[in-house]
């Protein structure tokens, strides 16, 4: 094992790991897989870190299950066999995951708490994602469920769960609804956040493990930082 690849395997939290799946906790400034930019991927940090604690010498096998966007922290789950990964695409893809996410926003939404069912267009050469109350051409259903979930002089803590899995669907739907995620500039926010990020964090998966059948709960702990201190302990109580 090269002294760089040790290393590199040294950056990641495990939040979850067994012989089929390992989650590990994204920050904000993870890319989950290489793209053009050429940085390094978590994807293959967690390759890195097989590849020392298991004494791999070849390659190590990594499906990846799904993606944060880049400036979203949180929960990341991988595959580690393929039949793992066959069976997990197939638990997304049919809706049978439950996926958290808080987010804050500094506008109240219209309700405390609601479903939002848009039809999202992605447009490709702006990498955004726009949301409709309509069915327009190349759009897709998208839902999630949302409550208000604490509150602070200036913004807002929303739980929200993830109906569906399209492109910046939370960022998108959000944004329909006049309540943009700090930060998130390309979706209305006023500033951007000083470490680039945006105020989304996916907190919690559950699911059947693909492999054992049993449920499985991965929940990761909130980012550091003043903006998610002002809600964390408050978030902590209602949460028992």
């Amino acid at each position: 094992m090269k002294r760089n690849s040790i290393r590199v395997a040294a950056m990641i939290e495990i939040l979850y790991e067994d012989n089929h799946l390992i989650a590990v906790y994204k920050k904000s400034s993870d890319l989950v897989q290489g793209d053009k930019t050429g940085d390094l991927s978590l994807d293959n940090k967690v390759k890195s870190y097989l590849a020392k604690k298991y004494n791999k010498l070849g390659d190590v096998y990594l499906g990846v299950v799904h993606r944060l966007d880049r400036p979203v922290s949180g929960i990341v789950l991988f595959a580690r066999t393929s039949k793992a990964l066959a069976r997990l695409n197939e638990l997304f893809r049919t809706r049978q995951v439950t996926k958290v996410y808080l987010a804050i926003v500094r506008e109240l939404p219209p309700e405390d708490s609601a479903t939002l069912t848009h039809y999202l267009k992605k447009n490709e050469e702006q990498n955004k994602s726009y949301a409709f109350d309509y069915q327009v051409k190349g759009s897709k259903e998208a839902s999630l469920s949302y409550r208000v979930s604490g509150r602070s002089e200036r913004y807002y803590l929303l739980e929200i769960e993830l109906h569906s899995g399209r492109h910046h669907q939370i960022r998108a739907q959000l944004a329909k609804i006049g309540c943009p995620i700090k930060g998130d500039l390309k979706y209305g926010y006023p500033r951007s956040n000083e470490d680039g990020s945006i105020s989304l964090f996916a907190h919690k998966l559950e699911f059947e493990h693909p492999v054992r059948k049993e449920k499985v709960s991965i929940t990761a702990h909130l980012p550091e930082g003043d903006i998610w201190d002002l809600f964390i302990d408050a978030y902590r109580q209602k949460r028992k």
